[in-house]
């Protein structure tokens, strides 16, 4: 019978928000990759541990090697389903061969925060890519919830959906900030405002209409 490689989300970060199936997998395995943070916060000494860093190639040798012996179980933030590793396993791993372990995603509680349904909002990333124009462009009634990075920020952001894609300056953005750890930070300013103050980075932003 092949091993399994269980692809755990971690919520956005805090334990409380981790979901008792994946937190069960987790303190099991005996091979565990993950992040630093993650394996600081998750792992026990027990344990055969790989951290995910820039070399995702030696995270997946480690996950070749380990398959072979027993389960792995790779610790990913936020929702596996939602701009994680788990496109990068599926290209070196059988489908059949993945198990996955949903979660909740940064994106999903930052709309919680401020008690917003998102249905109906357009998702996107700037987390190491960009976006088309197209996606971003501003409509009537249009939601955007947005991923960023170091680059894209809070401010190049702003400045990029006013400038290029059609948003008002006094638009309203969201900007969360740390979301589920101690010092998590919600605030919501103007497009115009956030293009000109210090940029938040690796952040999740909300855009709409002013009301």
């Amino acid at each position: 019978m092949q091993n399994k490689i269980i692809v755990a989300g971690i919520g956005p970060g805090n334990e409380d928000f981790i979901t008792p199936a994946a937190l069960k997998k987790i303190r099991a395995a005996k091979f565990l990759v993950g992040g630093r943070r993650a394996l600081k916060d998750f792992s026990s000494a027990k344990q055969i541990i790989c951290a995910i860093t820039g070399d995702l190639d030696a995270s997946l040798n480690f996950i070749r090697e380990k398959i072979l012996l027993g389960e792995v179980v790779v610790m990913v933030s936020g929702d596996p389903g939602y701009y994680s590793l788990l496109d990068l396993l599926r290209k070196n791993f059988p489908p059949t061969q993945i198990e996955v372990i949903p979660s909740i995603s940064a994106m999903q509680l930052a709309f919680a925060k401020i008690s917003l349904p998102w249905h109906d909002a357009t998702l996107a990333s700037f987390h190491g890519r960009q976006p088309a124009r197209e996606v971003l462009r501003f409509s009537t009634g249009k939601i955007l919830g947005l991923l960023t990075d170091a680059e894209f920020n809070s401010a190049s952001i702003s400045k990029l959906l006013v400038d290029e894609c059609g948003w008002q300056k006094n638009s309203v953005v969201t900007i969360c900030a740390k979301l589920s750890y101690p010092d998590e930070k919600i605030s919501t300013v103007t497009l115009d405002e956030a293009a000109n103050s210090e940029p938040i980075k690796h952040c999740i932003l909300i855009v709409r209409e002013a009301e």
